[in-house]
């Protein structure tokens, strides 16, 4: 009998979320998808990713990716929940880590502020638009619009590297 067991890989639980944004960020990840969805089928739980699928459980994530500027109180209030729940979050994109182009209207002049004022209050959103880290913590972020691929790649491959080193360690299943 063998003593040395393989204790099973724990999939690293993924959720994927979308602000104030064009989402050419998930655009770009469901086309990494075509070059890497085998890898990623083992080593991911797609837990929450819109895109991928119809039904979404909304629980714990290992890591939480977040696209997109935050503009409303409900994002700073979802934001917060997804930081609460989520070991790690991404920023990508360039509206989730420097909140351009979507808070380009936080530079406007007081007479163009005074001009949008009126559909700031009618859409209940934020005096001023946000990135990511001025409502919670990240522990990554993707610049780019859309994010840069390979930035997107490094970042993933250290976060499993960090989460699961076990699972990295195995040369016959290489993260890319």
């Amino acid at each position: 009998m063998n003593e040395t067991t393989e204790v099973p890989f724990e999939k690293i639980k993924i959720g994927w979320f979308v602000f104030s944004c064009s989402e050419d960020n998930t655009i770009t990840f469901t086309e990494l998808m075509n070059d890497h969805w085998q890898e990623w089928k083992r080593i991911f739980d797609f837990r929450h990713v819109k895109v991928l699928k119809k039904n979404n459980i909304y629980d714990a994530f290992d890591i939480a990716f977040v696209e997109g500027a935050i503009a409303s109180p409900e994002h700073e209030e979802k934001l917060k929940d997804i930081r609460d729940r989520s070991t790690k979050v991404v920023a990508v994109g360039a509206c989730a880590v420097s909140g351009l182009p979507a808070a380009q209207r936080n530079t406007f002049t007081n007479a163009q502020k005074n001009a949008i004022n009126f559909l700031v209050k009618r859409f209940g959103a934020l005096p001023e638009v946000k990135k990511v880290t001025d409502v919670v913590e990240v522990d990554a972020s993707v610049p780019g619009c859309p994010m840069n691929t390979d930035l997107f790649l490094k970042a993933v491959n250290g976060l499993v590297l960090e989460l699961r080193p076990d699972y990295v360690a195995q040369p016959e299943k290489p993260l890319n």
